[in-house]
């Protein structure tokens, strides 16, 4: 028996004694005083009264699966071990049976632990004879009565070669100074295994599984995700229906010292511009002043598109900008974060910014439009005389609230325009969207997120930072568009694990804290209420 004495309404009030029963199941509530000198709503009182015994009694069950999390951490690493060691590169299709191989080994890893799991097939790849790798569905419980958890992840990875600059093995897991080396321990291999320690730590621990967990991990996402979309599109209503949230891990904390809670990407419009005259690369000692050169007008229309300090010239994108509340402006005074990591982590102090809050406002908040390069120009080490016959440059827009695609595209397409008519050139040009995705935003005071927070709580101590991502995950946006549910990104791995680098790696800490976060999340989620 706990009891728990508020004071209600002004200070003239009664106090009111609430007695709670330890049974979750049979909550009552008793007043022993009912004079008030205002209006009390007994249903939230209720509520936040089961509120304080359910989450004391989640806080109670996760002391002894931490234990028994810590205990299995050498079986943690090799499982992860085994992973890291299937070369699944998706990129190169050499290499697509081992993909395929990393699917049928997650299958029998889940299958032992009693999850019923099924493999997607896609299909032919677009434009070749090559087998998709299928997507992995699986369902780990069934009981209406329990929240339903959808968690994505992917088991695909970049390339990587001994010879590429590696200090280790890349497909071999490396345990150097606390650190787990291998390419996939942080991106994604690490995480997606971590929802399956979760599992086996359960069952080990003998502690029931809090929630229902729908899990979709997928071999695409290092090469364009072909198929997942359509495949999310299409269960939405069957796989999926029973979703009550969803959680990905695949990002990383801002930092090194600081664990981090996700609510918004940035989108990307990707651009080429195309500039071409004569019929074959001139010499430029015979036709240089003779003719328009393709680069030389390139070079104009690029230069015309942002600033050396970082500010898009192209007129009107910065009219499309969300304004800046007060409550968002104040969300960056908490952020763990400082220039000397901005300094570490760029090798250089070629900042734009001399603020922090500046500096990830323009990193999360704001649109920014980078230069990638130029196709057909001459690159190589030495000294070449030519005027190349045709170029193109490429270009990209990370995007924010409110900018809409199509709005974007009709704005860089008549700056464009109208810069080229100024140079009166006789070389001609094409400009081209080649691919684009939408900025996400979510809630960060939802239910789903809540959980997320007392999760981190519970194994690190700290409240977890607030951040926004700099970069794009499209199929955050793809579930809550299609499943109209709350998506959550929880990262696993810290700011400096070098996922798509050489010596990629995932801190020992990391990871076995991860899997500790991932389970206290769920137990979270299975009671945190839809509304405070």
């Amino acid at each position: 028996m706990h009891r728990l004495s508020l004071r209600l309404g002004n200070k003239s009030s009664k106090n009111l004694t609430f007695q709670l029963l330890n049974s979750i199941q049979s909550p009552r509530l008793w007043i022993s005083e009912t004079k008030l000198s205002g209006i009390i709503q007994i249903r939230e009182l209720k509520r936040n009264i089961i509120t304080f015994r359910t989450m004391t009694q989640v806080e109670t069950s996760l002391k002894p699966l931490f234990s028994t999390i810590e205990s299995l951490q050498s079986d943690f690493i090799a499982r992860l071990s085994k992973a890291v060691s299937i070369p699944s590169v998706s990129a190169d299709q050499t290499l697509r049976p081992r993909v395929v191989e990393m699917s049928h080994f997650l299958e029998s890893e889940l299958k032992a632990l009693g999850a019923s799991v099924e493999l997607r097939e896609l299909g032919k790849q677009p434009g070749t004879n090559i087998d998709l790798p299928p997507i992995v569905l699986a369902r780990y419980g069934n009981d209406n009565s329990k929240r339903t958890i959808l968690v994505y992840g992917h088991y695909d990875v970049q390339p990587a070669l001994i010879e590429d600059g590696w200090s280790t093995e890349p497909f071999e897991l490396i345990e150097k100074d606390g650190k787990l080396y291998g390419r996939g321990s942080t991106d994604d291999k690490g995480p997606v295994i971590g929802w399956i320690n979760s599992i086996d730590a359960h069952q080990r621990a003998g502690i029931e599984f809090p929630v229902n967990l729908l899990m979709c991990f997928e071999g695409m996402e290092e090469y364009g995700s072909e198929g997942l979309d359509d495949l999310i599109r299409a269960e939405a209503d069957k796989f999926f229906k029973d979703t009550d949230a969803v959680c990905i891990c695949d990002n990383y904390w801002l930092g090194t010292t600081q664990p981090a809670l996700t609510y918004g990407l940035r989108g990307c419009s990707y651009y080429s511009i195309t500039v071409e005259g004569p019929a074959a690369d001139l010499h430029s000692g015979v036709f240089g002043g003779m003719v328009s050169e393709p680069l030389i007008d390139l070079t104009h229309v690029l230069s015309s598109l942002v600033s050396s300090q970082g500010e898009i010239l192209i007129p009107g994108v910065m009219d499309l900008v969300a304004p800046l509340t007060e409550e968002e402006d104040k969300l960056y005074d908490k952020i763990t974060f400082s220039m000397k990591d901005l300094y570490e982590a760029t090798g250089s102090k070629t900042n734009l910014h001399e603020t922090v809050k500046r500096s990830l406002m323009a990193r999360w908040r704001y649109p920014t439009l980078s230069l990638h390069g130029i196709e057909g120009a001459f690159s190589a080490p030495g000294a070449k005389t030519v005027i190349p016959a045709k170029v193109t440059g490429k270009f990209s827009l990370r995007t924010v609230p409110n900018i809409m695609p199509r709005e974007l595209d009709e704005l860089v397409f008549k700056h464009i325009n109208n810069v080229w008519e100024k140079l009166h050139s006789k070389n001609k040009i094409n400009v081209n969207l080649l691919h684009d995705g939408m900025w996400w935003l979510s809630s960060p005071d939802h239910w789903n997120f809540e959980a997320a927070k007392r999760a981190t709580k519970a194994v690190w101590n700290v409240d977890p930072d607030m951040t926004r991502e700099g970069g794009s995950i499209p199929v955050t946006l793809t579930f809550e568009e299609a499943l109209e549910k709350n998506v959550l990104l929880l990262p696993m791995g810290r700011g400096d694990d070098g996922a798509h680098s050489i010596n990629e790696k995932l801190d020992v800490i990391n990871y076995i804290n991860g899997i500790k976060t991932l389970s206290a999340y769920l137990h979270y989620a299975s009671v945190e209420p839809t509304s405070v």
